[in-house]
């Protein structure tokens, strides 16, 4: 597809989709949420069953035995035992062993309380499988070699349904009426261990009372690396005529699940959640839009619960197109290999992080974030880089910001104050990093070369945001490169005061964060204080000692006589 630089699409779909046989009345398609691995089971699997995952290695197919409809079908994360549950009261299993593949000896294991019905089954690790059933979940270790399942531990609670998040290890039992009591269980080799239940606040109860809390609209995710709880609300709670909302619960040291942030939708419908580099996705069917969400963002607060609006105005995912199959009727007609594929279709299921799958039209999509749209549609400056610093392979584009922001225009020389903001900004999180890296180095708590602050407590320091825009970044790819061009181009007054101020506003802001500025940023601020016959200025920088006396600040000097 031809990238269009101009567009406003934040979102998009992945180029190569996943193709898998769609359903049809010989194929049932699965999909394992954690190994992301897409099943096309074709008549029972006795004509074979092809398996499509990320990787070349959780791609294969085999045949089994019809022995029933299969209801559920999942590897182990080492992909080396199927399990497949055909029945609601057990599971069977099968070895793959290497090159030699599947294993013709299947082994069973019945859920242990008696009238329970398994409502499902999850790999917790490659040898353990906790089975969730109506009555509870049941937690066995399997011995491959052996062709048996061990029973290791078990939890009573009448079961709704349950969700589970493979990245946390984290298990979401629905119970009660209502859906809304909620069991978390954190899952470690070996042992459960039981969260303090919660109960997640309802917009209306029903009367008479009945389960309203769906399992489609709860998400468990990572959001900036704690385990969230994500809830879709259709109508606000004590709020009429509003839209829907999505509350989100944070669950804190593995102990309790707190609420912390409101999503304000503002809209009515069927919604889908996804969960893209530490953002919020939500979206909208009727519309055919997605709203972005950021909780690390500012919003409004009443002291316990943050409100957030959408970081940027809705927008559709990216349109996209694909090649038919080859041995589809229309390209035997002559027709054009190529289909514009429906986006947000009610054929569409949505899986975490930020899969969307087809069932019909047989496409597994990864949803990408697109950074460069959001540029424009994002105002605040001082907002638009906090957002960027945040996520991952952002430096190109937070340098593209910073070189247009520091163009010395009429527009931007009256923004002085956003501007020396906005480098605050960055030297907070250039601070953090470097206090990280302090402290990895040597192995203790952060603390006075960088500091003149008390010393920090021993628990690990985190940067606070994974992109940090150092000295060596705005030398490099920002300063010398407006110093340079009003040096051959020759320059306005103005011009070259704002280039000076710019340069001695960094400076401030590296001295207010402890950072030490170096030698070559010292050199580049002389440079442009002489070429433009700021002489007062250099005066005063020496005399208070802004610019630290050095060997390489002395040949700076000599250089400029």
């Amino acid at each position: 597809m031809i990238e269009d630089v101009s567009d406003d699409y934040y979102l998009e779909l992945c180029d190569t989709p996943i193709r898998f046989e769609s359903v049809s009345k010989v194929t049932n398609v699965f999909f394992d949420d954690s190994n992301k691995q897409v099943f096309a089971v074709r008549s029972g699997g006795v004509t074979g069953v092809v398996v499509k995952g990320p990787t070349e290695q959780m791609t294969t197919s085999f045949c089994m035995e019809d022995k029933g409809p299969v209801m559920s079908i999942k590897f182990s994360p080492d992909q080396q035992v199927l399990a497949i549950q055909r029945t609601k009261t057990s599971v069977e299993f099968v070895n793959f062993i290497g090159v030699e593949g599947m294993d013709s000896v299947e082994y069973s294991q019945s859920c242990k309380g008696k009238n329970t019905v398994i409502l499902g089954f999850v790999w917790t690790c490659n040898s353990e499988i906790v089975f969730i059933t109506d009555h509870g979940v049941e937690l066995f270790q399997v011995v491959p070699e052996k062709h048996c399942l061990k029973a290791l531990k078990s939890h009573s609670l009448g079961v709704n349904w349950h969700v589970f998040c493979p990245q946390s290890s984290l298990l979401l039992l629905s119970s009660g009426t209502l859906g809304n009591q909620i069991q978390p269980l954190h899952f470690k080799p070996g042992n459960i261990i039981k969260l303090t239940k919660f109960e997640i606040e309802l917009g209306v109860v029903p009367k008479p009372a009945k389960l309203c809390l769906l399992e489609r609209d709860v998400t468990l995710a990572i959001l900036y690396g704690s385990p969230s709880i994500v809830v879709l609300r259709h109508q606000p709670r004590g709020v009429a005529g509003q839209g829907a909302e999505v509350v989100v619960y944070s669950i804190q040291k593995m102990l309790t699940a707190r609420k912390s942030h409101i999503l304000r939708l503002d809209m009515s419908g069927r919604f889908a959640i996804n969960v893209i580099d530490n953002l919020i996705i939500v979206h909208h069917q009727a519309s055919k839009t997605s709203m972005l969400f950021d909780i690390n963002m500012a919003g409004e607060s009443d002291g316990f619960v943050t409100y957030h609006q959408p970081v940027a105005s809705m927008r559709p995912i990216k349109p996209f197109s694909m090649c038919l199959p080859a041995a589809t009727g229309s390209q035997m007609l002559g027709e054009p290999a190529h289909i514009n594929c429906e986006l947000y279709s009610p054929n569409w299921v949505v899986f975490q992080p930020n899969i969307v799958i087809d069932a019909k039209l047989g496409c597994l999509w990864y949803i990408g974030l697109r950074l460069q749209p959001l540029v424009n549609l994002i105002q605040d400056k001082c907002l638009l880089v906090d957002f960027l610093l945040q996520r991952k392979d952002s430096k190109p584009v937070v340098i593209q910001v910073l070189q247009s922001i520091l163009e010395p225009t009429e527009q931007n020389r009256s923004h002085l104050v956003v501007i020396a903001e906005l480098f605050d900004h960055l030297n907070d999180v250039y601070r953090s990093f470097l206090e990280v890296e302090m402290q990895s180095q040597m192995g203790t708590p952060a603390s006075s070369g960088l500091s003149v602050s008390p010393a920090r407590p021993a628990a690990p320091v985190q940067p606070k945001a994974p992109v940090v825009i150092d000295q060596s970044d705005m030398y490099t790819n920002v300063f010398s490169r407006f110093a340079d061009r009003h040096t051959k181009d020759g320059d306005l007054v103005d011009g070259g005061k704002f280039v000076v101020w710019v340069l001695l506003e960094y400076v401030r802001s590296l001295t207010d964060f402890h950072i030490p500025v170096q030698h070559y940023l010292h050199e580049l601020v002389i440079n442009s204080l002489v070429q433009h016959k700021a002489y007062y200025q250099l005066h005063q920088l020496l005399q208070y000692h802004v610019v630290s006396d050095s060997k390489p600040l002395v040949c700076t000097f000599l250089k400029r006589l």
